[in-house]
């Protein structure tokens, strides 16, 4: 017998609210209903002003139950578009927005808002969030919680492939061919969209969030030398587990950008091979043998920076998630849904092999609703 499950995320480049409808059987998911709510440019930006390690508590109390409201909205919001009863969804799960994370280091600690509760109390559903910190308590870095949902949608018996996300931060499982979910790994390969979109933002003035098509990083000149030198942080050739955020590729790294004195478009050209030079680099170290990229996350609709990807992986032939009937723009929402639901169902959703956790956990925490 299925189960309804509604998958809410809001990832690290801040463009909004994304909704999956999924009906699961074991490991068999549906997408029913799928739909994307931008944030309001004020929620976003009071967003952006407590993803940092100096901000006001109480901003942050106050952006939690808001949070709250809007994904609760957004449910609903999906429902209403798509005709799926809301009496119909028995469970939702919710990533909320994360405002810090380190999964490395003496004190580990991540921090996503976006309270349950409020979900719970206005759908009158059962919500299961807060998923990151129990793998980072039992020794993880509480990143990537991906790898299993992508196991379960695309691995296969002869071909290797590689799941690559490009959201804010790019991030790729890697499937080796016949491989059980134990030798399964996965890593942030460092920046997806974050640095392009902050960039995009300033060149603007604030009225573009993000690179239509590729097409400012594609009529503006590379930067060599910037590339090798940010080529050269560590992070780029340490082993996975490893996950990477807002604190490293957030305001001070686009300060140190633009102390450069480059034309912002030159900035955007080069940070948007940065993210294909990084992503490519994560594969040759990793993933030598991958056959088949599957790309889904809003990184799909920038043309150049697929283009370069191609360029950079020959080998490889590059799809996105459509060719396996999961919408792009909706897999990560997916994912959590699913994860929600092996919460429910009493089922480990990490992967040690991908986080580093000492062993499999039950991730997150139940707020029951009133059904």
């Amino acid at each position: 017998m299925s189960m309804r499950v509604a998958g809410i995320m809001s990832g690290t480049s801040l463009d909004g609210i994304d909704v999956a409808i999924v009906d699961i059987a074991g490991r068999k998911i549906k997408t029913v209903a799928h739909a994307s709510f931008p944030y309001p440019l004020s929620i976003r930006g009071r967003i952006l002003s407590v993803s940092n390690a100096r901000c006001d508590t109480g901003e942050i109390s106050r952006l939690n139950f808001q949070l709250g409201e809007l994904y609760a909205k957004a449910v609903t919001g999906t429902c209403e578009r798509s005709g799926v009863p809301l009496e119909s969804i028995e469970l939702i799960g919710s990533h909320g927005q994360t405002i810090f994370h380190r999964g490395t280091g003496d004190h580990p600690n991540t921090l996503q808002i976006g309270e349950s509760s409020v979900i719970a109390e206005r759908l009158g559903i059962p919500v299961v969030s807060d998923f990151r910190t129990r793998d980072i308590a039992a020794g993880g870095q509480g990143a990537p919680l991906v790898p299993l949902v992508d196991y379960l949608l695309f691995h296969s018996a002869t071909k290797s492939r590689v799941a690559l996300n490009i959201g804010g931060i790019a991030n790729m499982t890697v499937l080796p061919a016949g491989a059980s979910p134990e030798q399964i790994i996965a890593f942030d390969t460092g920046p997806g969209n974050m640095v392009i979109d902050q960039l995009v933002a300033i060149f603007s003035q604030g009225k573009q969030h993000f690179d239509r098509n590729g097409r400012i990083a594609a009529e503006s000149y590379l930067n060599h030398k910037l590339l090798e030198r940010l080529l050269k942080d560590p992070y780029y050739s340490a082993p996975p587990p490893k996950s990477a955020g807002r604190e490293q590729y957030g305001v001070e790294f686009i300060e140190t950008l633009r102390k450069t004195g480059l034309p912002t478009p030159d900035l955007i050209a080069t940070a948007t091979v940065l993210t294909a030079t990084a992503i490519a680099t994560g594969m040759e170290r990793f993933a030598p043998a991958t056959e088949e990229v599957i790309v889904s996350g809003g990184g799909v609709h920038n043309t150049q920076l697929m283009v370069q990807l191609a360029a950079f992986l020959p080998t490889c032939r590059i799809v996105t998630t459509a060719e396996f009937n999961v919408d792009p723009d909706a897999k990560e929402a997916i994912a959590f849904a699913m994860l929600a639901y092996r919460t429910w169902k009493r089922q480990p959703g990490n992967l040690p092999s991908a986080t580093g956790a000492r062993h499999p956990v039950l991730l997150g925490k139940v707020t029951f609703g009133s059904k």
